[in-house]
């Protein structure tokens, strides 16, 4: 009785696994299903363990962004951003192996086993503007917009490099994925409208 019992639970388990890319344990409580099945079937090779409290069928085709949907899943508050947001959204040539991060002051920095985090706190409309959630991998994920994302880069140019800066201003604004309003709006919010004027200035031209 107690097999069967299990088998159930596990093929549960298993069926919730194939309706999104990522499954946490807490998804498992959610559904009532005991959280001790996904050690089993991890054992049994029915299930990979991605990350730290975060699963996958073996072999499952996920995104190029996987790793941002895990941080999410681990640090709900944080917003992607910087070279990371830049690459969600197509625009330089940056490609990150880390992911950028933005979380409140005095937050602790997350410890992630698997994800390399570079964290950037941020606080008051600096973090809650210009955030756009998108879906990677079944995982709602919070990531700056590119207007929001090219003024952050002039904000943090110091970490980053102006020369970053200018080219997801550049490539932004060629892409049409920029608008001079947006641009002027963000570097308001970050208090970089003086650095980032002349530039401004010369795109428009």
């Amino acid at each position: 009785m107690t097999e069967g019992f299990n088998i159930t639970h596990e093929q549960a388990v298993l069926a919730l696994a194939a309706s999104q890319p990522l499954l946490r344990a807490r998804d498992l409580t959610e559904h009532a299903l005991p959280t001790v099945a996904l050690s089993r079937l991890v054992a049994a090779g029915k299930l990979d363990r991605v990350a730290r409290g975060v699963y996958s069928l073996p072999g499952r085709a996920l995104s190029e962004h996987r790793s941002l949907a895990e941080v999410a899943l681990r640090v709900p508050r944080g917003v992607v951003c910087l070279l990371s947001a830049l690459r969600v959204h197509g625009i330089g040539t940056q490609a990150p192996f880390e992911v950028w991060l933005a979380i409140p002051p005095h937050t602790p920095t997350p410890r992630l086993d698997q994800s390399a985090l570079r964290v950037v706190r941020m606080s008051g409309p600096a973090l809650s503007e210009g955030v756009e959630p998108i879906d990677i991998d079944g995982v709602r994920v919070q990531v700056f917009n590119p207007a929001k994302t090219v003024a952050d880069c002039f904000k943090f140019r110091n970490k980053i490099g102006l020369d970053v800066a200018l080219e997801a201003l550049r490539d932004g604004w060629t892409q049409r994925k920029l608008t001079m309003d947006a641009l002027w709006h963000y570097a308001a919010v970050n208090r970089v409208a003086n650095v980032m004027r002349p530039y401004l200035e010369s795109i428009a031209v």
